[in-house]
């Protein structure tokens, strides 16, 4: 009995571990089964999320065209005529040979049937309305020289156009139609917008009305010496957003659907666009805008000093521990930056609470600001900070020309020097205490005069030190010499005072 029942277990048991192993075989086809499908339905949720996500963006692409479209205006302008009525078509300087009967009885009859010259067709732009009254910004290159000017509106209604003001220094203009029913746009903050965030440019490319292109912002802060000769004021915002010939003074817009810059120029060896186009940023439009409609010109602040950015060469120059700040390099004597206590050599990190983070960005603002304004500065000057308040002048043609001897070099070896008297400093038109040495002569060919180093200019300061004979700054020269590093200078050159490294 034993035995069988031993049997029988041992088949009843191999019996088991069959139906088992049939059992998971039959399951795993079910199982890969599901697999498969789990892997389809991720597949189809994650393709709807995608969906959603580009429908969303088409949305408020279509969301924002929508809101713009009845802002943005084309622009078209006539110059004036070349010339004037001939005179029967004989030239002026024939004409003063004829006898005067001859001139005014036979030509007089000619000339008035002749059609008067008209102007000629000059091109055409962009703009966007700011203001329920008619205001429209435009970049300046639209309507220069124009003798008139002819906006259309988006819906279809062609008005005319008078040029309220220009500002070529920002390539900025603000024009004035007489129309019902405008549709003014949203002024953004430009400083907030960051790179890769997407724009809409809306415009007039090769006259094709109310056309929508977007893209990202592909860069900010970009001067590229396109504005005045490169003598204006430029903080472009970049983008890929297509910009081509008719997009100029065009929006450029965010997803809110607020204008964050005007469209101006591209960079392209075609003259369509390659995907690299820059906008004037509404931060620097702003003030340009309203300082036109309140008084039809622009002021601009002064703050009688030179600056620049700090980047590895200044950095290595001026041995400075900073990577973001205007460096101040000249200070002119009795402006306002003197007046607050600037001196070369410092750093401007920020200004009336907002970071600086170069010199271009502080000569914007200084400019964007109106004479008689007190603005508030955060410095660091030899590590340490401070902080000033300076009362801005008006930026003036003559203002400007005080800056026409400033730094042409960055050495002082080789220059014969004497100590400043009073007498030397009337002969020089300085004013102040007549301190430091004067050079008074250069060795031809020498480091000071290969240089830069003018006779007449007087050294202050020297490693920190003011300086009152030869013999001190010779000393401060060979100890600078010995330890291998660079000597902080200042020197004054007029009525401007220079920070100068000798290496």
């Amino acid at each position: 009995m034993h035995t069988q029942w031993k049997n029988l277990s041992v088949i009843f048991g191999a019996a088991l571990a069959g139906a088992l192993l049939v059992g998971t075989m039959m399951s795993l086809p079910q199982r890969m089964t599901d697999g498969i499908y789990a892997q389809q339905v991720d597949s189809a949720v994650e393709a709807q999320e995608n969906l959603s996500t580009a429908q969303g963006l088409s949305s408020a692409f279509r969301n924002v065209a929508e809101s713009l479209r009845p802002s943005v205006v084309s622009i078209s302008t006539r110059m004036p005529a070349r010339g004037a009525r001939s005179r029967g078509g004989i030239p002026p300087e024939l004409r003063r040979q004829l006898p005067p009967w001859l001139q005014e009885d036979f030509f007089r009859q000619f000339e008035e049937s002749q059609p008067a010259p008209q102007p000629q067709a000059a091109g055409m732009g962009s703009g966007v309305i700011v203001r329920e009254d008619g205001y429209v910004l435009t970049n300046n290159h639209v309507v220069e020289g124009a003798a008139e000017v002819l906006v259309q509106l988006s819906d279809g209604r062609k008005v005319d156009a008078k040029i309220v003001g220009t500002d070529p220094a920002t390539d900025l203009a603000v024009l004035k139609v007489e129309a019902t029913g405008l549709h003014p746009a949203t002024l953004g903050d430009s400083e907030a917008i960051q790179v890769g965030d997407w724009v809409l440019a809306v415009g007039s490319p090769f006259g094709l009305e109310q056309t929508v292109t977007a893209g990202i912002i592909s860069g900010k802060n970009r001067v590229q010496g396109i504005i005045g000769g490169g003598q204006g004021f430029e903080d472009f915002l970049q983008t890929d957003a297509a910009i081509n010939p008719g997009n100029s003074g065009g929006p450029l817009v965010n997803l809110r659907g607020e204008v964050v810059g005007i469209n101006t120029a591209i960079l392209s060896r075609s003259g369509a666009s390659a995907g690299i186009g820059f906008a004037i940023p509404v931060g620097l439009a702003k003030p340009v805008v309203d300082a036109i409609i309140e008084t039809g010109s622009v002021r601009r602040g002064f703050l009688g000093a030179q600056v620049a950015d700090i980047n590895a060469e200044t950095k290595a120059e001026f041995d400075l521990q900073l990577d973001r700040g205007a460096l101040i390099r000249g200070v002119l004597d009795g402006q306002p930056a003197a007046a607050a206590g600037l001196q070369p050599g410092d750093v401007v990190v920020e200004m009336d609470g907002k970071p600086v983070l170069g010199g271009t960005q502080l000569r914007n603002y200084i400019a964007s600001r109106v004479p008689g304004t007190a603005v508030n500065l955060k410095v660091q000057r030899n590590g340490q900070p401070l902080e000033l308040q300076v009362n801005l002048q008006e930026r003036t043609d003559d203002a400007m020309a005080m800056f026409e001897n400033g730094p042409a070099g960055d050495a002082v070896m080789g220059a014969q020097l004497e100590p400043l008297t009073p007498e030397m400093a009337r002969e020089l038109n300085l004013e102040g205490p007549a301190r430091g040495l004067v050079v008074t002569g250069l060795e031809d060919g020498g480091f000071a005069a290969r240089g830069g180093l003018r006779v007449g200019d007087v050294i202050e300061q020297a490693g920190g030190q003011e300086l009152t004979s030869v013999d001190e700054l010779r000393t401060i020269l060979n100890q600078a010499q010995q330890e291998q590093r660079g000597l902080r200078m200042v020197i004054r050159r007029g009525n401007v005072r220079l920070l100068l490294v000798i290496r």
